[in-house]
């Protein structure tokens, strides 16, 4: 029995030693090389970059995060003067790439939505201004393409004779001014509750459901739901509640929310571009779809536009999202244009604090080190929800 017992042991020793080979691949001991190799050339290069900082006297590290900025940043989110450390300032760039990110993904999948459908319309004016749309944008440089918004956002005329749209909407050299909501002494409780609403929301979208042809549905109706559960919070806060339109005062715009002319100019271009490539993944996901399910939905008697978002959409999502993950971090990446039209974002402030500090090293690594982490929560975030949609293969019969 013992040598049962051993025999079974060294079999199992060796299907492991088997298996790390298979893992570590042909020739271990090229492979050790070349690793210690690309070791010893980054440790000489952080040494002769460490020894170059000394020479000119400069300390390597990151103290400089807390020492005053004495620089202002034109746009911030948050409170910043130039007094404030290196730290907060790096946060403002953070916050507002931040915040144009994520409007520009949530803007530029709508659009690209819409003109992925245009673009397979049966009407051949609108599926033939589709294509020109989305093959001028997409064979245009998004730099080039961020100077013109720059220079129509400049060439907007003054607030007395702003361009209005719907008697809510101001278009000015100034920026852009828009409605916006306020809400006034809302409770602590009722902030918490909004924060788990917004929270449950988002966890909902990521487990999705376990029938994919719901899942366009599901989003929809649990996006109605949420806000009705946070209008029902603020009706039971008793704050009160308004929409604050912007309007002319004076030599100015008062009321409601601003767009900076480069934020407005830096959105924009990030939405057109990015739509555009959206469009594409759109289209090809519907037309992965099999022709037979518009037949038998056809035979249920289901109009053109419920068999496409009941029915085609909701299957394309397999399609769509995987394809879609890459541009939404493309426009993560691309944000960082921002700097030659003027926006202050995370590359802008970056590139401030290393020519006011010299520790060009530091906040290189911070700069890709933040960038890589954004990716990667973004990234892992899609890939959860996508694995939630994928196909789950034939049910046994």
């Amino acid at each position: 029995m013992t040598g049962v017992v051993k025999a079974a042991s060294a079999f199992a020793k060796a299907g492991a030693l088997r298996n790390f080979a298979t893992w570590w691949g042909p020739r271990p001991l090229a492979q050790v090389a070349v690793f210690l190799a690309v070791i010893a050339l980054f440790y000489g290069l952080a040494a002769n970059a460490v020894a170059s900082m000394a020479r000119i006297g400069i300390s390597p590290g990151f103290g400089f995060l807390d020492r005053a900025a004495n620089f202002e940043i034109g746009e911030s989110p948050i409170a910043f003067s130039a007094g404030d450390t290196y730290a907060r300032a790096i946060l403002v760039g953070l916050l507002n790439t931040f915040k144009v990110a994520v409007l520009g993904c949530v803007l530029a999948t709508v659009l690209g939505v819409a003109v992925g459908v245009a673009r397979l319309s049966g009407n051949l004016l609108l599926s033939g201004l589709a294509r020109v749309y989305v093959e001028i944008v997409r064979n245009t440089p998004l730099l080039l393409q961020l100077f013109l918004w720059i220079a129509l956002a400049h060439a907007l005329p003054g607030p007395r004779q702003a361009l209005v749209l719907f008697d809510a909407v101001f278009l000015t050299n100034r920026g852009v001014f828009v409605p916006r909501l306020v809400v006034d002494g809302l409770p602590g409780w009722g902030a918490a509750a909004a924060i788990l609403v917004l929270a449950g929301w988002g966890v909902h979208l990521l487990r999705g459901r376990r029938r994919a042809t719901n899942t366009l549905r599901s989003v929809l109706g649990s996006g109605a739901a949420m806000l009705a559960a946070l209008a029902a919070i603020l009706l039971l806060s008793g704050a009160p509640v308004a929409l604050e339109a912007p309007a002319l005062s004076g030599f100015n715009i008062r009321g409601g929310a601003s767009l900076t002319p480069e934020f407005a100019a830096l959105l924009a271009g990030l939405t057109v571009k990015f739509s555009a490539a959206i469009a594409e993944v759109v289209r090809a996901g519907i037309l992965s779809v099999r022709a037979g399910q518009w037949e038998a939905a056809r035979a249920l008697g289901l109009r053109d536009g419920q068999i496409m978002w009941r029915v085609v959409l909701p299957q394309a999502l397999r399609v769509i999202t995987p394809l879609t993950t890459s541009n939404y971090l493309d426009l993560i990446k691309d944000s960082s244009l921002a700097v030659a039209i003027g926006y202050p974002d995370l590359v802008s402030i970056v590139n401030t604090t290393a020519n006011t500090t010299g520790q060009a090293f530091e906040a290189l690594l911070i700069l890709i080190l933040v960038y890589l982490a954004i990716n990667l929560g973004v990234s892992a975030l899609m890939n959860l929800y996508n694995r939630r949609i994928a196909l789950r293969g034939e049910a046994p019969a």
